[in-house]
This record gives structure tokens, sequence and C-alpha cells, in this order.
């Protein structure tokens, strides 16, 4: 590459990935972290040969098609790509790629500690020791659920799913999924495989999901299937939020048709999260930071860059998903 390509980036990413992108290309960069509006996006990508941009930038079909024919990639810094229509982006001849693999540990790492927190009502016990309440201890205090044993379902065995499993298994749970087909053994171990969500969901005790936002696996989670789940169930949400339907998760929730939640990930985050979830007790909540730690984040960036490289040498990029 002789000319640097021109590469808008959308957000403030780490120090050392927009170090690295300096050497690769010509950068526009985002200092501040602003959240940039589409009109704004649109004015910057006249300058600009590639666009990377985060989960948190909606590249819907109509603001794709407004983009300068210069621009020739969108390289996420994401593993999802459901805010970008990847139809619209291949009829304008836009290369589309992700950041997977790096965020396995990291994600996997977030799910087991919502799961602890939802089972152990972490978020109660932390609220009681901030505002000084706790006054006492006794054999009914603050008591919970131990994970040590139980029966995790795992709704998307790929690779965060499979890293879940992994670490799960150091508290001795017994490993259910469902997937679209079968992973092989030398992957999931004795993992059992139910071929419906409906039979896994009605033979487990906790849930973590890791499926991908699809118009398939939207408000896959629905009243129907909660109801298949036993009373002393627990719901982990790390995926996306579209996955799970909110009026029956939090009506299941406030009834007692299952124990607790704990999620990472909600629909209309971060300012239209459904506000029942902040008035439960039973659910351990986190701002969307699964993929938030040092490693995985310069990772991302460094699987991004990759990617342009690649697309700017006329090569095939790694990871292209349209």
């Amino acid at each position: 590459m002789d000319n640097k390509p021109v590469v808008l980036v959308t957000r403030k990413l780490p120090d050392a990935v927009e170090g690295k992108l300096a050497e690769h290309f010509e950068v526009i960069l985002n200092p501040d972290d602003r959240l940039y509006t589409t009109d704004e996006i649109l004015e910057l990508a006249n300058q600009a040969d590639a666009i990377l941009p985060c989960h948190t930038e909606k590249f819907i079909a109509e603001t794709i098609a407004l983009l300068p024919s210069r621009v020739k990639a969108i390289a996420n810094y994401s593993v999802g790509v459901d805010h970008v229509d990847l139809e619209a982006a291949t009829q304008k001849g836009v290369i589309v790629t992700n950041t997977p693999d790096v965020l396995s540990d990291a994600t996997a790492e977030i799910a087991m500690l919502l799961m602890l927190g939802a089972a152990r009502r972490a978020s109660e016990g932390e609220r009681i020791m901030r505002s000084q309440q706790w006054k006492d201890w006794s054999p009914a205090f603050m008591v919970g659920q131990q994970i040590t044993g139980k029966r995790l379902g795992i709704l998307g065995m790929g690779r965060v799913g499979q890293v879940v499993a992994q670490r799960a298994r150091g508290f001795d749970m017994t490993i259910h999924y469902h997937n679209r087909r079968p992973v092989d053994s030398e992957l999931v171990g004795d993992a059992v495989y139910h071929a419906s969500v409906e039979d896994l969901l009605a033979q487990i005790d906790v849930l973590s999901t890791h499926c991908p936002a699809s118009e398939q696996t939207r408000g896959l989670l629905n009243s129907q299937r909660i109801a298949l789940m036993h009373s002393n169930a627990i719901v982990v949400n790390t995926s996306r939020g579209g996955v799970v339907d909110d009026d029956a998760l939090v009506k299941a929730l406030e009834s007692g048709q299952i124990a607790a939640a704990g999620l990472d990930v909600y629909n209309g985050e971060p300012d239209n999260i459904h506000p029942g979830y902040a008035r439960l007790d039973n659910v351990f909540l986190l701002p969307h930071i699964g993929s938030a730690t040092h490693e995985t984040r310069n990772a991302m960036g460094y699987r991004a860059i990759d990617n342009l490289i690649a697309i700017f040498n006329h090569e095939q990029p790694r990871d292209r998903v349209a």
C-alpha cells in the first residue's frame, strides 16, 4: 500500500490499537469517544476508504446506500454484526468483517460472573454493604443457590459456548446444549445435545445464551419457553438482548416462575432498557462488558486491522461476513 488508505474510526479505541492503525493507514479518529449520528458518519465517510465501527453504530440499508463509493469496507470492532445490513452491504459492494475468536475467554468469564452473581444474590449483598444496612448474620440471611453440580444449558455451542462449558466443568456442572446441529465431541466432550430449545430448557438448572442475534433468534426466550424451566432456574445472557423477550423474562422473575437472571446485554441498550430489570433484586446486571479486558479489546483491534490490511492488499480478509 504505497498511498495509505483512509480509515474512519467511529469510537475511541485502545491507544495501542490506534497506534498500530496509524502505522498502516491514514486515520480519522474520535478522541472524545462521542457517539456519532448517522449524518455525521456519512459526512466523515466522504474522506474515508473504510470504516471501523463498533456495534453502537447502525448501518441499516438506507445508510449503506448513502455511503460514498470510495468506502470499500466496514471492518467491525465486534463479533456480532446485527448492526449492519449484510445484504445491503453486499449489494453495494462493501466488504464487511468482524472479530471472532478473540472475545471467547473474556465473554465466558462474564458469563460465569453473571451465573455466580445471580445465584448468590450478589447485587443485593453489594447494595446492603454500600448502604451500611448489614446489621446481623443469621442462617436465613442472604441465602442463595450453589451452581456446583448443577445442569448448565448452553444455547449456541459456538466458540464462546464451548469455553463456558470448559469453565463450568470446574464447578462440576453437567453440560447440555442446543445448537443448529450437533458439535463434534472432540470440541464439546460429554455435553448432551438437545435437538430443540424446548427439550433443553426442560432439563437444566441454568441457561446461558450464546447464539447470534438474527430474525430467527429474536425473542427466542419467550413466555412459552420460560414456562418450561423450573422455579429455581437461572437465566444468563451475554449474547445479544434481542434473544430475550423482556416482558416475559421480567414477569417470570417478578412472579417467581424462575429464580434469577444475570444480564450483560439488553434490548434498547443503553438508553431504553426495560425498566423492570432495575426494580428487581433477583437480577444481576452488568453494562455490556463481556469483552472489556485490556487483552481482549487490543486483540479485537488487531484483528480488525489485519482484515483491513488484507482488503487493501486485494486479499481475502480472514473474517469476512459479507
